[in-house]
């Protein structure tokens, strides 16, 4: 099995409200592209800190994360659009430590609609048109 590493667009959603309002331009909005790697052992994304730190994120509450080692810490959340391809959604993320990547757990991949191949290392969407999602 391997690892699946992605390019992603992470966003200031505060900023793209403003632009949608008319209050700013769209040069306006906060924004960078990295490298993410897919855990499908994660939940929630997580960003680190000094990437929300250059999009100007604020966090709202905190939540107990564990590591893989079983430890446990309270870490920042805040909320941040990420794009995938030409995916997008709005979602809760979880502020790493300093020099930690980023990393795109299962509420992401679920929202997008998007599966990951392990053994080929790649990440496509499950439908052609578009995510799918499921309501019961």
């Amino acid at each position: 099995m391997g690892e699946i590493r992605t390019s992603v667009r992470l966003e200031n959603t505060g900023d793209r409200e403003y632009v949608y309002r008319g209050d700013r331009a769209e040069a306006d909005v906060r924004r960078t592209t990295v490298e993410g790697i897919v855990d499908t052992g994660a939940v929630n994304l997580v960003i680190p800190e000094e990437i929300a730190r250059e999009l100007g994120l604020r966090h709202h509450r905190t939540r107990t994360v564990v590591y893989a080692d079983e430890r446990r810490e309270e870490r920042p959340v805040t909320v941040v659009t990420i794009t995938i391809g030409n995916l997008a959604t709005d979602t809760e993320a979880i502020i790493g430590t300093a020099g930690s990547e980023v990393l795109i757990g299962q509420v992401v991949l679920e929202t997008l609609d998007l599966i990951a191949d392990c053994k080929n290392r790649t990440l496509a969407p499950r439908h052609p048109e578009g995510p799918v999602l499921p309501v019961r």
